[in-house]
Order: C-alpha cells, then sequence, then structure tokens
C-alpha cells in the first residue's frame, strides 16, 4: 500500500520542494498552506505521516501536533523549524512530534527522517494487528528484559514504549545500579533505529585530553600520535542511537561541544574543515540530579534543556520490592547458565526475606553481587541467609552511629570520616576492585581514584 504523507507549509516554493522530494520516493502527498486546510486534509484522508512548518497564517504548527496527538495518536509527525530555533524543536517533542529538521531543510536528513518515521508506523500497524485479547500490552517486545510487576516498573515499561515512537533526546534519571543503560537500550531496539548501533559511552571514563577525539573522531596529522584518520563515537552511532551515560561528568569546554553537535547534527573532527553531518539520537543518563549542577554553574543550562526534553526515571529496588523475588529467581538462573554449574540454586525462605528486607544502595547490580557472592558460599545448592552474607548493622543503626560530630570535632572533619569510611567500605564489598567500588558509589572512576589519593586509602 502507497503511504499518504501531509505537507503543511505556506511558503508554495517549500511545499513544491518537499512535494517533488516525497513523490520520488514513491510517496503519495498532499499539501496544505495553514492549519484550516491541514485540518479538513486529516479529516477525510489517512495519512501515513505528517511535516508541518512551525509558522503558519491561520496558527502555529504546535497546534497541529497537539491535535494529532490527541486525535491521531499512531500518526507520526514532524515540525519544520527556522534556523537556529532550538527551542521550537524541543517544545514540539515535548508535545509528542516524532522529530524535526531545522531550514533551509536538508533532503538527505529528511528521507532519513521520513522513513524512520514509515517504518515506525508499519511496524506498530503489524504489531497492533496480530496483538490478541490474551496478549500482554508488553508481550513480544523486548520489555520482559525488564523484570517486574511492581506499579512503579509497569509505568515505566510504558514509558519506555512510549519513548521509543518519538526521536527526542531523553535523560534517563537514577540511582547507581538501577539499570539506565538496559531503559536505553530498549528505547533504542523498540524504535525505528533498531536494526542500527547503539553505542553506549560513560562519559567520566574518557580522559579530558581525549574527549574531542574521542567523540568526534580526528584527521590523519592532526595533532602528535595521530597517524591515521579516526572516527568518533557520533560518527559510530550514526543512524542508531548514541548513549552518554554519566554524562554529569563532561567538562564544560565538551558541553558546549556537545550542543553544538546536537544542535547541528554535525561534527567536526579534528583537524577537518568541514563538518560531517550525523543522524543520530541522543539518550543521556545520570545518577546525578542535573538540575542543581545546572544552578551551581557546574552544567550548562541550554545543553540541560536540549538534553532533557523527556526525562524516564528509573525507580529504586526500594522503590519495588515486590520485585525483588522475581529479580532473585531470574539471575540466579542466569548465574547458572554463566558459570556452566549442574543446577540453578534455591533461595530459602528464610533467605528470600533478608533480601527483600535489605536496604540496597546499589540497586539491581548489588542485587546481583549478593547473589553471585551466595551461590558461591552456598552448600548443597540451597542458599541460606548465612551465605548472603549482608551486614548485620540496621539502618536505625546506622542513623545512630551518624547522628552527628563529636564535641571537639569540626563539620567539615566530621563530614571527611563518613566519606573515608565509605570508601573503604565500598573497597571491602568490592573485594578492592577500584572500577566496581566506584560503580557501587555511583561515581566516576577518576573521581574515585582521586579521592582515595585524598585520604591516603591504600
Amino acid at each position: 500500500m502507497q503511504h499518504h504523507v501531509l505537507v503543511v507549509d505556506d511558503e508554495p516554493d517549500i511545499r513544491e520542494l518537499l512535494d517533488l522530494t516525497l513523490s520520488r520516493m514513491g510517496l503519495k502527498v498532499t499539501t496544505a498552506e495553514d492549519v484550516a486546510t491541514a485540518r479538513r486534509a486529516l479529516a477525510n484522508e489517512n495519512f501515513s505521516f505528517c511535516l508541518t512548518d512551525m509558522r503558519l497564517p491561520d496558527g502555529n504548527g504546535l497546534d497541529l501536533i497537539r491535535e494529532i496527538s490527541e486525535k491521531y495518536p499512531q500518526l507520526p509527525a514532524a515540525v519544520i523549524t527556522a534556523y537556529g530555533k532550538v527551542e521550537d524543536a524541543v517544545v514540539a517533542l515535548k508535545m509528542g512530534a516524532f522529530d524535526f529538521v531545522s531550514k533551509p531543510v536538508d533532503l538527505n536528513i529528511l528521507r532519513k527522517l521520513v522513513n524512520a518515521a514509515l517504518k515506525l508506523r508499519d511496524e506498530e500497524l503489524q504489531a497492533t494487528a496480530t496483538l490478541t485479547d490474551n496478549d500482554s500490552p508488553f508481550s513480544n517486545d523486548g520489555l520482559d528484559k525488564l523484570t517486574g510487576n511492581s506499579e512503579a516498573i509497569q509505568k515505566c515499561k510504558a514509558m519506555i514504549k512510549k519513548l521509543a515512537r518519538s526521536q527526542a533526546p531523553i535523560l534517563v534519571s537514577g540511582e547507581s545500579g538501577s539499570g539506565k543503560e538496559l531503559a536505553a537500550r530498549l528505547i533504542h531496539d523498540l524504535g525505528p533505529r533498531a536494526d542500527q548501533p547503539f553505542v553506549p559511552v560513560n562519559c567520566g571514563a574518557i580522559p579530558t585530553e581525549l574527549m574531542e577525539s574521542e567523540f568526534f573522531g580526528h584527521r590523519k596529522g592532526s595533532f602528535t600520535g595521530a597517524a591515521t584518520d579516526k572516527e568518533g563515537l557520533f560518527q559510530a552511532a550514526d543512524g542508531g542511537t548514541l548513549m552518554l551515560d554519566e554524562v554529569a561528568d563532561l567538562p564544560l569546554h565538551m558541553q558546549v561541544k556537545l550542543l553544538r553537535a546536537i544542535q547541528e547534527k554535525a561534527v567536526l573532527p579534528i583537524g577537518a574543515r568541514q563538518e560531517v553531518p550525523v543522524d543520530v539520537r541522543i539518550v543521556s543518563a545520570s545518577h546525578q540530579t542535573l538540575r542543581p549542577l545546572v544552578e551551581a554553574g557546574k552544567f550548562r543550562s541550554d545543553l540541560f534543556f536540549r538534553l532533557n526534553v523527556i526525562e524516564l526515571a528509573m525507580p529504586s529496588l526500594m522503590e519495588r520490592r515486590d520485585d525483588i523475588e522475581l529479580l532473585a529467581h531470574r539471575f540466579l538462573k542466569e548465574i547458572n547458565e554463566q558459570w556452566d554449574e549442574s543446577g540453578t540454586p534455591v533461595i530459602s525462605k528464610q533467605a528470600m526475606q533478608k533480601l527483600k528486607d535489605h536496604h540496597y544502595t546499589g540497586n539491581v547490580r548489588e542485587l546481583i553481587n549478593i547473589l553471585q557472592r551466595a551461590v558461591t558460599m552456598c552448600e548443597n545448592n540451597i542458599i541460606e541467609p548465612d551465605d548472603l552474607m549482608l551486614e548485620q548493622i540496621s539502618i536505625k543503626d546506622s542513623e545512630q552511629a551518624l547522628s552527628g560530630p563529636d564535641e571537639d570535632q569540626t563539620l567539615d572533619t566530621y563530614i571527611e570520616d563518613i566519606e573515608k569510611k565509605m570508601l573503604e567500605d565500598a573497597l571491602i564489598k568490592a573485594r578492592y576492585n577500584k572500577t566496581r567500588a566506584a560503580n557501587s558509589l555511583g561515581i566516576s572512576f577518576r573521581s574515585f581514584r582521586y579521592k582515595l589519593k585524598k585520604f591516603d586509602i591504600d
């Protein structure tokens, strides 16, 4: 069946250009010069995609986006924005727009956008056609990788499914170990870019002096050691998704360059004279709350609003205790398969209750570590409470232990004592694996190494 596209723009030359371009792609095209004409067309025709300008004689393209989201939720729509008007695009994306293109319209980018939108619509129609009354709304779509039936995780799954329909930049927030990368990967896998690369990068793990080359690439001879041309992470993710994990760790000078790359959809490799266009969806993540960093001047506000078009908050394990039993059984099965053991261990009722009562600071990642330890320690394939090796200090005891500084102690030294003890405890739990210890505390390896030096911890 031939796809039918609606183009809304008040400039005849642009309507003609878009009509010609889309027709050559084998699409049927209907054009409208204002909001009223577009509304009549939407009411009388079955469209597969809508592309609208922002500024129209009798209204705004945002009015159409809002109406399409409400009345025609299965119809992907994109907006054409004036050059430099990124704020308009952000508002449109928040209202439910699939994506945006800037004037002057790059026809190659437009073709990719349209193909992605039509692919998404076809996949959704096919999925709807094969869905039976007995099917779960999350069956056969990969969301079962996010284990759990709690209300918090069900809301999370529904949000992920909705976000996969859009090309809007997403900020995934949540505590360390809560599954931010898994959520980002699911958004990618459920969207129209699923057959293209998913490239995750930990921003805190790249040395500052190498960041520009890692992100944007370089040309041969552009600096000492640049023996060959090298593609950056943006080029590696071209057509797919680039996940910027721990984006709060980016230094300010890189935040400026990242903002330009996102806005212009192009990167300038070190030593190159011309920018290289890239088609990348950005999903960023951070265990730190970015807004206080913006207020403190440590994170650019313009980049924050560009990345945080839509926020997906991953619930902590404390918010989804009902899922702990399901998660434990799943992880035990996976550990058994990975370690090639003779049989999956069974958790006793008492041990399971201990797992449910435990205060998790490392969330799902901590639960996995506990279970790996328990599998090693247990006898006869039965995990008992002692095999979990959980701390016996209750939350209440911890609060009493940290009730306040001694009379002869300043606030600064008191806080330093707490920080030092947390570092030492993290090292012990991680069996002195520094990378794992840093992850459990939710800080970058670079910050962790600095703190070890600061407190003279060997």
